[in-house]
């Protein structure tokens, strides 16, 4: 499995994997830096290689950088199941960083739980 993410919430992708890696579970880490482009070279190593792969932003889920990646995946013929973690399509209250990240999802606990009902399932499908 495989974990990409853009920017500074890479940071609780990083705390994620090292929890994950006490339970003998070894997750890779792709940042991608930037999406306008899109690193095509990176998603091609990625997809290659993974065939779940999550991703992490601190933006908006539709439109953001998980449905580029999924775009990409299609447009280039790879299937592998992608789970998007982001910002959701509903009204998010004010708060701190901390609280925002949690309650939307995609805080390092949040990116545990995610990894790990991926990996209990079975089917071979495309998730958002």
């Amino acid at each position: 499995m495989a974990i990409l993410t853009i920017g500074h919430i890479g940071n609780q992708a990083d705390k994620a994997i090292k929890e994950l890696a006490k339970e003998g579970l070894s997750i890779a880490h792709y940042d991608m830096r930037f999406v306008k482009p899109i690193d095509e070279k990176l998603l091609h190593e990625v997809f290659s290689k993974f065939t779940k792969v999550i991703t992490v932003e601190d933006g908006c889920i539709m439109g953001g950088m998980g449905s580029a990646v999924i775009e990409f995946m299609t447009d280039n013929n790879y299937s592998a199941q992608v789970k998007r973690l982001g910002i959701p399509d509903k009204v998010i209250e004010h708060g701190e960083q901390k609280e925002l990240y949690a309650e939307c999802g995609f805080d390092d606990k949040a990116i545990v739980t995610a990894v790990r009902d991926f990996l209990k399932d079975k089917k071979n499908t495309m998730t958002a």
